[in-house]
């Protein structure tokens, strides 16, 4: 049975969305030896992207704790990306990272959105055995992220 997660909105920028976006910053900066996530080859995530109208960014709480984050963002051709999954090392292997994308999938159909868009790299490959399971299917790549080699969209 899945975790009870209380979601609710939150920004990338500040309170407990900056602090779990910072954490899985400094947990890819280690895996993918020193890379800079908000550097200027990488697709756009910040508050403009993660925000109203067209985003969204969501912190979940397992206890009262905030131990997951992740967020929308509106892609030129009006499907969505689904940006800065994370979740804590310590709520791992509870799922929560399921959990959290099925929120991620609620909040996108909620603004409208037929189809979600996701990425992951190589060094994240139970990543994308979660997207698979969930239903995500492989295509082309659709950001030009430098890292990525697994893209992937879902009919929502």
């Amino acid at each position: 049975m899945p975790p009870e997660i209380d979601f609710r909105p939150a920004r990338v920028d500040a309170g407990d969305g900056a602090a779990l976006a910072q954490a899985m910053r400094d947990e890819l900066a280690e895996l993918y030896d020193g890379l800079q996530l908000d550097g200027p080859a990488m697709p756009k995530a910040g508050p403009a992207e993660l925000g109203p109208p067209g985003g969204a960014f969501l912190v979940g709480r397992l206890d009262g704790e905030p131990v997951c984050c992740g967020g929308l963002k509106r892609l030129p051709d009006g499907t969505c990306e689904i940006k800065k999954m994370f979740v804590a090392p310590s709520a791992r292997g509870r799922g929560v990272a399921r959990t959290l994308l099925r929120a991620l999938e609620d909040e996108a159909r909620r603004l409208g959105y037929a189809v979600a868009r996701l990425d992951t790299g190589p060094k994240q490959p139970h990543a994308q055995r979660l997207y698979e399971s969930e239903g995500y299917r492989e295509i082309g790549n659709f950001n030009d992220n430098p890292v990525a080699t697994y893209f992937a969209e879902k009919q929502l």
